[in-house]
């Protein structure tokens, strides 16, 4: 084989195995997040529990479960906003998830970050 067709070559056989190590059937999705409900309890030694209702559609993933993430402000009271992330796990239709915060604490904003992507049915 000469020297200017063997990078041809090469080149041609890379993209082949690229082309079957990443097959179509291989696609990945994600489901749908959204917050329907929002809470905080009473407070019970000098703590309390926000909480959340998710509403999950799931139908283009083939998995029963994935995770997410939620990025949170914590407001205190003689502290700088706080911006930080949590992960939580999903599953098809209506889950609950919950984050203990100090008595003078609040959740200022929160928004839905990072979904795993899942396969696809």
């Amino acid at each position: 084989m000469s020297r200017t067709i063997r990078p041809i070559v090469r080149a041609w056989l890379s993209a082949a195995l690229v082309a079957v190590a990443s097959p179509a059937w291989a696609e990945v999705c994600r489901p749908s997040i959204q917050v329907k409900e929002m809470s905080f309890s009473p407070i019970v030694e000098m703590q309390r529990t926000w909480s959340a209702a998710i509403e999950v559609d799931a139908a283009a993933c083939a998995a029963g479960s994935g995770t997410f993430e939620i990025r949170f402000v914590r407001l205190k009271e003689n502290a700088v906003d706080l911006p930080f992330t949590e992960r939580f796990t999903w599953r098809p239709g209506r889950t609950e998830v919950s984050l203990d915060v100090w008595a003078d604490e609040a959740i200022l904003s929160y928004s839905i970050g990072d979904i795993a992507p899942c396969p696809c049915r």
